[in-house]
């Protein structure tokens, strides 16, 4: 969540509102279907205390895409499921990512504000190198000679 309380009425795609009956005539399946895909694991939706289920926005989708899948692919049920799961999967390995980039580029900004940092406390009294010019001169220099 993003920090902030949610009204509890407040309807979203993910609110179990639906019950079986309402759940098949919006996704043109028969109820028993349902119940199978519930059995299934292919879509499972929320329960009630007397273990009824209610099925949210998101959940008729799902079962319209199943039924996509089985009538319009010929993709069997075991198939549909392991399709399912990789897209969950999928989509919390984008989450990731997202929260990953994020961090890289919170990092990064701490990064450059600490160089500017550095930068600034450099020392300003230092004398810049001049390019001294090469002579061809020869100094010999001879050591002294101990005095007796």
């Amino acid at each position: 969540m993003d920090g902030r309380r949610r009204n509890p009425y407040e309807l979203t795609d993910e609110s179990p509102v639906y019950v079986i009956s309402i759940a098949a005539q919006l996704s043109g399946l028969h109820p028993q279907t349902l119940r199978q895909y519930d059995r299934l694991g292919l879509v499972s939706p929320d329960r009630t205390a007397g273990r009824g289920r209610r099925y949210s926005a998101r959940d008729i989708e799902l079962l319209r895409t199943v039924q996509q899948l089985s009538q319009d692919e010929g993709i069997n049920l075991a198939g549909i499921k392991r399709i399912i799961e990789l897209e969950n999967q999928v989509a919390a390995l984008q989450q990731r990512v997202a929260e990953l980039s994020a961090a890289v580029d919170g990092a990064a900004q701490a990064m450059q504000q600490r160089e500017v940092q550095v930068h600034a406390s450099y020392r300003r009294d230092l004398v810049p190198y001049q390019d001294v010019q090469q002579t061809s001169a020869l100094v010999v220099w001879r050591p002294k000679r101990p005095r007796d």
